[in-house]
């Protein structure tokens, strides 16, 4: 168990992670600390056994470090709390966000070889319905056990080699984005047939919950839930066509091979 774990940087990400962990009921206190502190602040007062705090602060005392930070970042927000981190007597695991750094670079940029968990959230981790991948360099297998339990809440999480950690960030870290230009489209697509736009938004957001668990919980291949629904000469084999004829698949594809090259300039 990391009775006191630290947040640096409450962004999206790192707010979705900290409201996670909060609901696990595995730690007892949550240090936070941000750029811009209304923001820590605001993120303190929602969750239990939450407390403002500072960089300095978290790196001198909490047993698990999250570096809710930018890649572009992490060099300047690491460098002046290594002389911090380097002191400590303690044994202590950082944590990171960061698309594209490996938990080599983290422990390059952190100037020391502690151990290091290299995790992928997803913003619906927020609301436990989200997908975490994470793996370990250095790390126990209790420690990482105990940050799998911690993270729970969060929805799937799931270990995964670190080869694999961008490719799986390309597909369900940036894929909500993808779905919520889809679900989008499909309300906007109900609002020119006449709907409103609140029942449209409803039902397109609705009907992807469905779909999705669909999928996950009878385990049938994609393809073949869309065939049950595609009755001959009916209405929606129609749709799927003109989706096919617009390149609705490739472009998808094609979505996530581009953030997945991107995360790989990250390194």
């Amino acid at each position: 168990m990391y009775q006191t774990i630290g947040f640096i940087g409450t962004g999206t990400m790192g707010s979705a992670v900290a409201r996670a962990a909060a609901r696990s009921g595995l730690t007892e206190t949550i240090l936070l600390s941000n750029r811009t502190p209304a923001k820590a602040e605001a993120l303190a007062a929602e969750l239990p056994g939450a407390a403002m705090s500072s960089n300095e602060e978290i790196a001198r005392s909490a047993r698990l470090i999250f570096l809710g930070v930018k890649p572009q970042m992490m060099g300047l927000v690491l460098s002046p709390l290594a002389p911090i981190l380097r002191e400590r007597e303690d044994r202590f695991v950082l944590a990171t966000m960061a698309a594209g750094l490996s938990c080599n670079r983290i422990q390059d940029l952190a100037d020391l070889t502690c151990p290091v968990i290299r995790m992928m959230p997803n913003t619906p981790a927020a609301i436990g319905a989200g997908v975490v991948q994470y793996c370990g360099q250095g790390a126990t297998v209790e420690e990482l056990d105990d940050f799998a339990a911690l993270l729970a809440p969060a929805g799937l999480v799931d270990a995964v080699p670190e080869s694999l950690i961008d490719a799986a960030s390309a597909v369900s870290g940036c894929g909500p984005a993808f779905t919520y230009l889809f679900l989008e489209a499909l309300a906007d697509g109900g609002v020119a047939c006449g709907l409103p736009r609140d029942k449209a938004t409803a039902y397109a957001a609705q009907m992807l919950e469905g779909a999705a668990r669909m999928v996950l919980e009878t385990g049938r291949h994609p393809g073949a839930l869309k065939d049950a629904v595609c009755s001959p000469g009916g209405t929606t084999i129609q749709g799927v066509r003109t989706l096919e004829e617009r390149g609705f698949r490739a472009a998808a594809m094609d979505a996530v091979i581009a953030a997945y090259e991107k995360t790989l300039k990250l390194r």
